[in-house]
């Protein structure tokens, strides 16, 4: 087998497009127990945005802005969900080019066949095991809207709700979709029928995915994406007034751990649902999930208790943040001594994203989405690279999809290719976003007035306040 070959990511990472079937071919019957558990994961994921990450976020801004937050995280969330049943996971999830998807399944058609009650199937990583396509659907959905979400959290407290929905709606297009194809759109292990088929198969994958990136839950896709991109709104809408010369104290710590204790739950459907099967690479995810996040609770603290004297709420609920961030993209694809490795680094490393390297580069990212989820996401990413060697406690890949053969190539080519992916995600979501937001400022503005910012968001934008006193 070429070389190409063996560069392809495997089974514990990406996620499946659904396979076409023919007439003659006899339905695949999807197994039970991966049907309930995916079920399960697509609500665990859906919990992550309304209300986990509203009232993380939430928490973390003053009084008069927390009704914003919710109401911006809320709204976002269904805009996103109706815009992917409507086109996105057809372009995300349907052969097309290397970059985007194709029309097939606009308004999700053929997913559901009324004439005689039939489904269509999606492909897992494991040959002739499939779940109905409609799951898959309902899942990534849940991915592509608390992506949109996350970027929120840099650009609170002084964006119009109007400029919110324009920006989301183009950004999502023209970023999120296009990143979730070249990651993971692939044609599924059982169209690997073959030795001689291999390369032609290969080549209708996504770009990044023939590049043999792994990303097993959204390093890329949805951390690094949304981090960027919330940075550079943050830059192009410029800082809160008051900003460096008044306390932009939370309103609200309980909410935020109560927040951060709901994605931790939520995540594991994130993360350990990516196997899309009830097996051991998910058992393996949620260990990995469980033990990273809690060693970067651990590193975080004592990193800010040694900075600052004490250690704090907020930077235990952030640490935790920080390592499911860091842990996504590994989730499935290293081993337990990968998971500390990432879960004590992502604590420090993402603590010094929301300080040193906060105060370098100079914007007013509220809440720290690019500190923590770019950064983390990073970090995360390259560091797969380095602990999915079998050397390091990891699965290795699959080599070879015709037989489903796992192996490695070396730390240093993996690494070298993690890399690339994150390039590629940084500069597209970077151009991505900066392009949605100058449409969003052309359109309608982007911030609220210095009196409606004053006020507060609550009131000026949505005519309700969060609290009543």
């Amino acid at each position: 087998m070429k070389k190409a070959a063996k560069s392809l990511v495997p089974f514990l990472l990406l996620f499946a497009a659904g396979l076409a079937y023919g007439d003659e071919a006899p339905a695949p019957v999807p197994n039970k127990g991966d049907v309930a558990w995916m079920l399960t994961s697509t609500a665990l994921v859906l919990l992550m945005s309304v209300p986990a990450l509203a009232l993380f976020y939430g928490g973390l801004v003053r009084t008069k802005n927390m009704l914003s937050v919710l109401m911006q995280v809320f709204v976002v969330f269904s805009l996103i969900t109706v815009l992917w049943c409507i086109y996105g996971y057809s372009l995300a999830f349907t052969e097309g080019n290397a970059f985007i998807g194709g029309l097939d399944r606009l308004f999700l058609k053929g997913t559901f066949n009324a004439a005689d009650g039939s489904f269509s199937m999606a492909a897992t990583f494991s040959k002739g095991t499939y779940i109905p396509e409609l799951v898959f659907v309902a899942f990534q959905a849940t991915f592509a809207a608390i992506t949109v979400c996350l970027i929120l959290g840099a650009i609170v407290e002084r964006i119009k709700f109007s400029a919110v929905l324009i920006f989301s709606v183009i950004w999502f297009t023209v970023s999120y979709l296009p990143i979730a194809h070249m990651v993971w759109f692939w044609a599924g292990p059982d169209a690997y029928t073959g030795p001689e088929v291999v390369d032609a198969t290969t080549l209708k994958a996504g770009l990044i995915w023939q590049w043999g990136a792994l990303d097993f839950a959204g390093g890329t896709v949805v951390h690094i994406n949304a981090g960027v991109a919330g940075l550079v709104g943050a830059y192009l809408l410029g800082k809160r007034i008051g900003y460096g010369r008044e306390a932009f104290t939370p309103h609200s710590l309980t909410l935020t751990m109560v927040g951060a204790s709901l994605l931790w739950f939520g995540w594991f459907g994130f993360n350990a649902g990516s196997a899309l099967e009830a097996n051991n690479s998910a058992a393996l995810a949620f260990m990995n999930t469980f033990l990273a996040t809690a060693c970067a609770v651990l590193s975080w603290t004592v990193g800010e208790w040694v900075h600052k004297g004490k250690p704090s709420m907020l930077g235990a609920a952030s640490g935790a943040v920080a390592g499911l961030v860091a842990i996504t993209p590994a989730a499935g694809n290293v081993g337990i001594p990968g998971a500390f490795a990432i879960g004590f680094a992502a604590g420090l490393v993402c603590l010094w994203g929301v300080s040193g390297l906060k105060r370098i580069l100079g914007a007013d990212d509220a809440l720290d989405v690019f500190g923590v989820h770019a950064v983390g996401g990073i970090l995360g990413a390259l560091l797969t690279g380095v602990f999915n060697s079998p050397d390091l406690g990891g699965p290795g890949f699959v080599v070879d999809w015709v037989t489903a053969k796992t192996g490695f190539t070396s730390i240093a080519e993996q690494f070298l290719v993690q890399a690339k992916a994150v390039g590629v995600s940084v500069v597209w979501t970077g151009v991505s976003a900066f392009i949605a937001f100058k449409v969003a400022d052309l359109l309608v503005g982007l911030r609220v007035t210095e009196e409606e910012e004053r006020v507060g968001l609550d009131i000026s934008s949505h005519g309700e306040s969060a609290y009543r006193y």
